[in-house]
Formats: C-alpha cells, structure tokens, sequence
C-alpha cells in the first residue's frame, strides 16, 4: 500500500511542479494549427476520394 500512495504522491507532484504547462494563447495558436491541418487532410482524402470513384466509373462503362 505504501508503494500506491508513493506512486500517487510522486506523480501530483511531477504534474504540478515539473510539467510545463502551454499557456491560453499557445494553447489557441496548436487548436487552430490541428484544426487547419484537420480541414486540409480532409479535402485531400475527399478529392482523393471523388477522382477515384469518377475514374472507376468511367473505366467500369467501358465494359458494360
């Protein structure tokens, strides 16, 4: 039991005084970096995506 409550008392301690914390705009300026990045990966997948579905189209017209 003393080991757990070592564990417990060692890792409050590492979160509150040796983590650095981001601050608010830091933290605002990743947000925006992973939600652009987010929203170009999306379009590219989605592009992707439609250009292999018209090129099979058309390549399945052939042999009907």
């Amino acid at each position: 039991m003393n080991k757990i409550t070592s564990y417990f008392r060692e890792s409050y301690h590492e979160l509150v005084h040796k983590v650095s914390w981001p601050t608010w705009k830091e933290l605002q300026s990743s947000t925006m970096i992973v939600l652009i990045a987010t929203v170009i990966i999306t379009l590219m997948v989605w592009a992707m995506d439609a250009t292999s579905h018209l090129v099979l189209t058309q390549y399945y017209k052939l042999f009907q």
